[in-house]
């Protein structure tokens, strides 16, 4: 909160904030924690609890790079009007744009005159030039075409009958899954015990697609559709799919062949990274029905051991309440003291369920936090699948983890934060008491 306020206390940055007034998660993620913040630095801000340094701190750099960010928020403006005047429409301009505004900003200042509209038509055409041909409009030429659709369709039949299937259940291994946990945080926090063996040793045993093979089948409990993968029993086989939208997405384990690459290239500020369409496409229908939807083995270790993670928090629970290991308590811990979790069990967590509105979306959430956590972490692992971006070490595994968690925390605070400034307060405070 202590961020949202310095914020608002900042004029002239109204491009990069939300309708609230606050700044919007992208900005906070593309700018404020990477280029003004930078918490690796500065490891007292990493923290969602900050003491009175803590606070010195933050609010001494926002201030500092100010200047910065009202020419980046110029330049955002400025950016937006060339694009329309291009008639350029592929991928997000927040995610295209922010930090290269931020560059603009810091190298040239406050955007002026026609200089200023010739800088940002050449930085536009430099980044939507490097796509190398892999456009969504690509995409769905390639998906569309009738015979090349054909064969693609036969390529996924073939995919989809020849999975393994095994009569695994959803927590088998959840004890050594539980100890490369336990390791993983001691290892992160400097403890001389090693913990590369025994995340080589999980890895060498195949525990992750063992337990992706698991989520194959309908299961009682931790299946595929508790972990909010999917919408039915077990996984379907998906169809090959020609169109998306950012905002009404499918369930990962739901999700097209189409919408699997079209989040890819939303996501790639430089798509010649990238393999080819027609590769990335070939690569996906494989993927797809891959155990957790993945190829690499490291990344199915991390898919199973975050399920296990992801299984036992518990954001709404008393501080007392007991942890099923230190990687729970760490999680659990930071959760619990958050400010919004407090304000939403006061104001929603009581009310009955057929409730509508954000802070009851926000309270269902926080009664079952493994759904959003899985859907995260997947979305974050696939990416890296695609990159061929294994995980190496236990401190990666860790860093891994603990960021989708955090990352959902700062989800919620942000919908909390906008719940409650919209006026309901009162009314959910009477239904809750």
């Amino acid at each position: 909160m202590v961020l949202d306020e310095v914020w608002r206390g900042l004029d002239g940055v109204d491009a990069l904030s939300g309708a609230d007034g606050g700044p919007l998660r992208r900005t906070v993620k593309l700018i404020l924690d990477p280029l003004v913040l930078r918490p690796m630095q500065h490891p007292g801000l990493a923290s969602t609890m900050l003491d009175e340094d803590g606070i010195a701190l933050l609010t001494a750099l926002m201030h500092a790079q100010s200047d910065a960010l009202r020419a980046c928020a110029a330049w955002f403006a400025v950016l937006k009007q060339v694009r329309r005047r291009l008639r350029i429409t592929e991928g997000n301009a927040q995610d295209l744009y922010f930090q290269r505004c931020f560059e603009l900003a810091t190298v040239a200042g406050v955007p002026a005159g026609e200089d200023a509209h010739a800088r940002a038509e050449a930085m536009l055409r430099e980044v939507h030039e490097s796509t190398g041909g892999r456009t969504t409009a690509a995409l769905k030429r390639h998906l569309t075409d009738p015979a090349r659709a054909a064969e693609l369709i036969e390529l996924l039949d073939l995919a989809w009958t020849r999975r393994p299937l095994a009569p695994y259940g959803a927590r088998d291994l959840a004890a050594e899954l539980t100890e490369l946990l336990e390791a993983c945080t001691l290892a992160r926090s400097g403890d001389p015990a090693d913990a590369g063996p025994l995340f080589d040793d999980v890895v060498d045993s195949g525990a992750g697609t063992r337990r992706g093979i698991a989520l194959w089948l309908a299961q009682p409990d931790a299946g595929a559709d508790d972990l909010g993968l999917t919408t039915h029993s077990s996984p379907r086989r998906p169809e090959l799919g020609a169109s998306a939208s950012t905002a009404s997405l499918a369930l990962p384990f739901d999700r097209t062949v189409y919408e699997r690459v079209f989040t890819v290239l939303q996501g790639s500020i430089d798509r010649t990274d990238l393999p080819e369409i027609a590769e990335l496409v070939t690569r996906e229908i494989s993927r797809s029905c891959a155990p957790w939807g993945l190829l690499d083995e490291s990344l199915r270790v991390a898919a199973a051991a975050g399920s296990e993670l992801a299984l036992g928090l518990s954001p709404i629970g008393s501080p007392g309440d007991a942890c099923s290991s230190r990687a729970h308590e760490v999680v659990n811990g930071r959760w619990r003291r958050e400010g919004y979790v407090l304000q939403a069990r006061r104001y929603a967590v009581h009310v009955v369920d057929g409730r509508t509105g954000p802070l009851a979306a926000v309270a269902a959430e926080l009664r079952a936090p493994w759904r959003p956590y899985s859907r995260r972490l997947w979305v974050r692992l696939h990416g890296r699948d695609v990159r061929e971006l294994p995980v190496f070490d236990p401190g990666e595994l860790w860093d891994l983890l603990d960021g989708v968690a955090r990352s959902v925390i700062l989800d919620h605070r942000t919908r909390v934060k906008q719940a409650l400034s919209a006026g309901t307060v009162t009314e959910l405070e009477a239904r809750a008491s």
